[in-house]
């Protein structure tokens, strides 16, 4: 068992060493937030919970878009040992109440943007605006003894090809993961971001916010990602890093406020999530921003690889280097290592994995093998060591006897002027067994043209990789973190 400070006294001890210090503004009011009001609210929070009788291994459900709260919330429920289980609030009242059945929390605390919704969940369990819970603030509750591999979080995985399992964040993964990420990001506590990213998603909580808190850094809260606030943001609040995804930062350079925002204090913005476009990083280089991709997943960091600055440019589509904390090994079906340059699965190691699912023994021994945790990520290493993801194992199909990865298509296609985004998935054919489907969405003002199309991909995929049929959409179904749900494109 690893030693590691308690996540309950991170706030305790900014409190003590540097109580004035500016660690959170919310963006939506205007507030500012010390480490010392943050930890002194802290107290009030876990004193209420401890009076709503809240108690260790409890799971207290939120629903609420990101405010300071889910915060707080965090480190309350770890030192009360409770733990909480943050909800998508863009789901149904009927997905949500197949999740609370599942998590069968004590408690579901809900802002006022969720007035509509709670009325249909009163059934799943009892429900408390959070506004309740502060009026019943009470003096702090005494830390509870920890321990490290006591589960303070449960996020549900987005679902993207099934049903949503609970992923148990330990207090050891949340704190090694911010140790991972801020000595292989190199961040101080002289260092800000912009939080955009929804909490329920390991993106939201664990890519940039816990690390900051663990350094003492500073946070501007925006309650849902908008372009121009987080443009207003960068500028205003001299923001030195910046964690998106690429449609995010997509909807960044379409702004018309971008080509006029300062961005000369940004030390460097992050791409993860999904591919990248190389269009997009250059878009970006090109303002002088240091442009790099990391890896991560809910399940193991998330903050698992980092392509140094200096790579930038000439590792353009890499996601570099395993952090610190992190092992990483790439093998074959049978679980032994690939010769280098060869294609395998990703398999990770160290104290950054989470301890399963919920209620879920049979995932949770398949995700796992030998203290292994198989990423169900396909990647290849360079002879220098370079880590490049080429596809999800379960995304990669089998045409003609050949092994197709559906992102390498996909990057190709958005080469092409005219595409804005595609996705391509598989389908059974009696010729070849199965072959490709794009779905793709245009640029604005483009026309579409497959023969103009097919020309283009001649010179530059083999045609075993070439899709064979192509569908023209208005938009690609994502699910709130900006991935593609290609389960939903196999069933058109």
């Amino acid at each position: 068992m690893l030693a590691i400070t308690p996540l309950g006294e991170w706030l305790d001890y900014w409190r003590l060493r540097a109580p004035s210090r500016e660690a959170l503004i919310e963006a939506d009011t205007g507030a500012r937030w010390n480490y010392q009001q943050l930890a002194d609210a802290c107290d009030r929070l876990t004193g209420a919970l401890r009076a709503e009788r809240v108690a260790a291994g409890d799971r207290v459900a939120l629903l609420a878009r990101n405010r300071v709260e889910t915060i707080l919330l965090l480190f309350a429920c770890a030192r009360l040992r409770a733990v909480l289980v943050p909800l998508n609030t863009r789901l149904t009242a009927a997905e949500l109440t197949g999740l609370l059945q599942d998590a069968e929390p004590c408690l579901l605390l809900h802002d006022d943007t969720q007035a509509a919704t709670i009325p249909r969940l009163q059934h799943a369990c009892p429900a408390k605006p959070l506004t309740d819970l502060q009026a019943l603030a009470g003096s702090p509750a005494p830390l509870s003894q920890t321990d490290p591999e006591q589960p303070v979080l449960m996020l549900y995985t987005s679902g993207t090809t099934g049903k949503p399992k609970g992923a148990l964040l330990s207090q050891r993964m949340v704190c090694w993961n911010a140790i991972n990420t801020s000595i292989s990001w190199d961040l101080s506590g002289a260092d800000s971001t912009i939080i955009h990213t929804p909490f329920f998603h390991t993106g939201g909580l664990h890519v940039l916010t816990t690390p900051l808190l663990l350094r003492g850094g500073r946070l501007v809260l925006l309650p849902v990602f908008d372009p121009e606030q987080v443009l207003h943001w960068l500028e205003t609040a001299r923001i030195s890093t910046l964690f998106a995804v690429p449609t995010m930062f997509q909807r960044l350079l379409d702004s018309p406020a971008f080509a006029d925002t300062d961005l000369s204090h940004l030390r460097f913005c992050i791409s993860g999530g999904a591919p990248c476009p190389v269009e997009l990083i250059e878009r970006y280089q090109a303002r002088g921003v240091v442009f790099i991709q990391g890896y991560g997943l809910t399940e193991a960091g998330p903050n698992c690889f980092t392509l140094p600055a200096h790579d930038a440019l000439a590792k353009q589509g890499s996601v570099g280097f395993a952090n610190f904390a992190t092992r990483a090994q790439v093998v074959d079906e049978a679980g032994h290592p690939v010769p280098v340059g060869s294609v395998g699965e990703l398999w990770l190691a160290g104290p950054t994995l989470c301890s399963g699912y919920w209620r879920n023994p049979s995932a949770t021994r398949q995700l796992f093998q030998d203290g292994w945790l198989k990423t169900g990520d396909l990647v290849r290493q360079d002879a220098e060591g370079y880590t490049w993801i080429v596809d999800r194992k379960k995304d990669m199909y089998i045409s003609g006897g050949e092994n197709v990865y559906p992102a390498e298509i996909e990057a190709v296609l958005l080469q092409f002027p005219a595409i804005a985004e595609a996705a391509v998935v598989a389908r059974p054919d009696a010729e070849w067994g199965e072959v490709g489907v794009a779905h793709l969405v245009l640029k604005p003002g483009q026309v579409w043209d497959e023969a103009a199309l097919r020309a283009f991909l001649q010179t530059r995929l083999a045609r075993f990789k070439q899709p064979k049929t192509y569908c023209i959409e208005t938009m690609l179904p994502r699910t709130t973190t900006g991935k593609i749900q290609k389960n939903q494109l196999k069933e058109i």
